[in-house]
C-alpha cells in the first residue's frame, strides 16, 4: 500500500484490497461491539442501531464532520474520494474514525456515472457488493413503493366493478379515488426513459383499471427520502402510512393508511432501518445508508447512520449531495435541525480544473479529449473561478459551522495553481489543505487530516438559516438570497396559490423546505457557471412529500427518471466465470 493508481483501475484496486477486509470478528473487535449488535450479510454485515444505540446512549457523541462542495463540473469534484481518504488520513494519525455515506444507485453505476464507491487509494470496499445492490435495502424500497401502486391500481379496479354494498362485504370503503390525480409511480433502479411515461391496465376488465402512470428511478422514492430522515422502525412504519399515494374526486389526500397497506411495505423496508458496514481501502470502518436524490430531497446519507457513527466514532465524516448550495443548505437547515446533530466543521472540496471552468474555461464533452486548459497551467481561469469556491465558503460560515478547503489535488495541477488557490483560500480567513488522497491514500490526506482535527476542536455557533415558524414563501427568499446569491423569488400563480395554502393549514407547519434546484449551477440555469448576479429566482411549483414532511419548491423541471446514454457503463462490465469476480466498474 498504497497501490497504484495510474496503473490500476478502481475495480482491480478494489480487488486486492478486499483481501484484507475485515471479517465479522474482526469488526465485532474493532468496534468494540457485542456478538447480537452486528448481523452477518455476507462480507457487508448490517449494525444493529436500537441495540447500539441502547448501549451507548449514555457515551458522549465524537466530532461531527461534512464534506461538501463547489458547484460540480464535469471534471468532478471528488466528495467521497475526499471523505474516504480523510477517513483514512485520520486513521493514518491513530484516530478512532469512521463515517456513512449514501448508498448508489444501479442507474448510474450502469450508466454514465459509475459507483461514487471514491477512487484510486480513496476507495469503498468491498467495490462490487457496494455497486450491485448491496444488502438489498434499494431492492426493498422498489417492492414497498411498488406494492403501494399495486394496492391503488387493485382498489380502483374493484371500486369500478362493484358497488358499495358488495365492497363492503369485502371489508371495503370507497375511497373514490381520481386517475386523473394520482400522486405516485412505479420505480425501478435503473435509467429507463423509455418508461418515464405509461398507460398501464390495457385489456380486459380483469386486468386492472386503465390509467395513464409513469417509472421514476427508486432512489427517488420518497421511501428513500422517508429511510433517510427516519429515528427508528416506529417513526418509519407512522411516515410511510402518511405517505399519499393519490387523491380522492374531492381533492382529499388518499394515502398508504387508507389503501392498508403501509403495513406490508414497512415489513418489506423492516430491515432497512439498519446501516451495512463496509470498509475503506485501508481497512476503516464505513457505513452505509440511504441514498435518497439531492435535487429533490435530502441528498443525505441517514440521521441514524449519524447518530450510531457519533457513538462508535471519536471522528464521524458524512457527505452531501452536490455543492454546498443544494446539499449543504439541506444538511444545514433539514438534516441538523431533524437530528438535532451538531456538526462540528464542513469540508469544502475544489480542484484546480473544476475553478478552471467557473472561470470560463472551455466546454467539456465526455467522451471526448479533456481541452488543454485544464492539463495545462492557466492561473488567470483559476482565479477568476475563484469566486464560486469564495461564495460556498460565505454560505458554509453563514451557518456557523467551521469550514476546511479541501484542494483535491490532480497530478495535472501545476505547483503555482495550488499555491494561488492556498492563498486566496487564506485570505477568506479559512482553513485550507492540499490533499493527494486518491495518489497516495492516506499518508497523502495528512495534512487535511491534521486540518480538520484542530478545526474540530474551535467552537462554533451552528445555526439554522431560519426558525421553522417562517412563512414557507420567506423560507424560500431567504434561502435565494443567502445561499444562491438571487436578488429575489418569483412565483408563478400555481405555486403562489399551494404556498398560501400550505402557509395556512397547520398541518404542514413541521414540513421541511427541500429546494429542486439544477446542481449545476447556483441558478436555475445549468449553463451559468462561477457566481451570476442580477438575476431571480422562479418558482413553478411545490411538491409534497406527506410521509417525510417535505415541501418542494421546484426552480425548474427535475426528471425523476434519468435517461441511459449511448455509452454506458454496462457495456464495460463482466463476470469472470471461474471466479465469479466482477470486473468492469469504476
Amino acid at each position: 500500500m498504497p497501490f497504484d493508481p495510474t496503473k490500476l483501475k478502481d475495480w482491480q484496486i478494489a480487488e486486492e484490497a478486499e483481501k484484507s477486509l475485515p471479517t465479522n470478528e474482526d469488526w465485532i473487535e474493532r468496534l468494540g461491539l457485542e456478538k447480537d449488535e452486528l448481523i452477518p450479510m455476507g462480507r457487508t454485515p448490517k449494525l444493529d442501531f436500537i441495540k447500539i444505540m441502547d448501549r451507548m446512549e449514555n457515551k458522549p457523541d465524537g466530532k461531527f464532520i461534512e464534506v461538501t462542495a463547489i458547484t460540480p463540473t464535469p471534471l468532478g469534484e471528488g466528495k467521497s474520494t475526499t471523505s474516504l481518504g480523510l477517513i483514512e488520513g485520520l486513521g493514518k494519525r491513530g484516530k478512532n474514525v469512521g463515517g456513512c455515506l449514501r448508498q448508489p444507485s444501479g442507474g448510474p453505476t450502469m450508466n454514465i456515472k459509475g459507483t461514487a464507491a471514491g477512487g484510486g487509494n480513496a476507495l469503498l470496499i468491498p467495490m462490487t457488493e457496494f455497486s450491485l445492490g448491496l444488502t438489498g435495502d434499494i431492492n426493498d424500497i422498489t417492492n414497498a413503493h411498488n406494492l403501494a401502486m399495486v394496492a391503488l391500481n387493485a382498489r380502483m379496479q374493484h371500486e369500478r366493478n362493484y358497488d358499495d354494498e358488495t365492497l363492503a362485504t369485502r371489508g371495503l370503503k370507497r375511497l373514490d379515488i381520481d386517475p386523473t390525480n394520482v400522486e405516485m409511480g412505479w420505480v425501478i433502479d435503473f435509467a429507463a426513459q423509455g418508461l418515464r411515461n405509461i398507460i398501464m391496465g390495457i385489456g380486459a376488465q380483469r386486468d386492472g383499471y386503465m390509467m395513464q402512470s409513469r417509472f421514476a428511478i427508486s432512489v427517488s422514492s420518497e421511501l428513500m427520502a422517508i429511510l433517510a430522515v427516519a429515528t427508528d422502525l416506529a417513526d418509519l412504519r407512522k411516515r410511510i402510512g402518511e405517505m399519499t399515494v393519490a387523491y380522492d374526486k374531492k381533492g382529499n389526500p388518499v394515502t398508504a393508511e387508507d389503501l392498508e397497506v403501509a403495513g406490508a411495505m414497512t415489513a418489506w423496508m423492516r430491515n432497512t432501518i439498519n446501516p451495512t458496514l463496509c470498509a475503506t481501502v485501508e481497512g476503516q470502518p464505513v457505513m452505509v445508508h440511504a441514498g435518497p436524490f439531492a435535487n429533490i430531497a435530502i441528498g443525505q446519507s441517514s440521521i441514524i447512520g449519524d447518530r450510531v457513527g457519533l457513538k462508535m466514532f471519536d471522528y464521524h465524516v458524512t457527505e452531501s449531495g452536490f455543492a454546498a448550495d443544494i446539499g449543504f443548505e439541506k444538511f444545514w437547515n433539514v438534516k441538523c435541525r431533524l437530528s438535532g446533530l451538531k456538526p462540528n466543521v464542513s469540508v469544502l472540496v475544489a480542484t484546480v480544473r473544476a475553478l478552471k471552468m467557473h472561470g470560463g474555461g472551455p466546454k467539456v464533452v465526455p467522451g471526448r479529449p479533456i481541452p488543454e486548459e485544464y492539463t495545462t497551467q492557466n492561473l488567470e481561469l483559476v482565479e477568476k473561478g475563484f469566486c464560486n469556491l469564495k461564495h460556498m465558503i460565505e454560505v458554509v460560515k453563514k451557518s456557523g459551522i467551521t469550514p476546511v478547503v479541501c484542494i483535491n489535488s490532480f497530478y495535472t495541477d501545476t505547483e503555482e495553481e495550488v499555491k494561488l488557490v492556498r492563498k486566496l483560500v487564506e485570505e477568506t480567513n479559512t482553513r485550507v489543505a492540499v490533499s493527494e488522497h486518491w495518489l497516495k491514500g492516506g499518508e497523502g490526506a495528512l495534512e487535511l487530516a491534521d486540518v480538520v482535527a484542530e478545526a474540530c476542536e474551535e467552537p462554533n455557533e451552528y445555526k439554522p438559516l431560519y426558525p421553522l415558524d417562517m412563512p414557507l414563501r420567506e423560507r424560500v427568499d431567504a434561502i435565494a438570497r443567502e445561499v444562491y446569491g438571487a436578488d429575489g423569488v418569483d412565483w408563478s400563480p400555481l405555486a403562489e396559490e399551494k404556498a398560501k395554502r400550505f402557509e395556512s393549514d397547520p398541518k404542514f407547519a413541521d414540513f421541511q423546505t427541500m429546494m429542486v434546484k439544477t446542481h449545476l449551477s447556483l441558478t436555475h440555469d445549468p449553463t451559468l457557471k462561477g457566481v451570476p448576479t442580477g438575476w431571480r429566482l422562479p418558482i413553478r411549483d411545490i411538491l409534497v412529500y406527506s410521509g417525510a414532511k417535505f415541501l418542494c419548491p421546484m426552480a425548474g423541471t427535475i426528471s425523476l427518471m434519468p435517461g441511459t446514454g449511448s455509452d454506458p457503463a454496462y457495456r464495460r462490465i463482466d463476470v469472470d466465470t471461474k471466479t465469479g469476480k466482477v470486473s468492469g466498474l469504476f
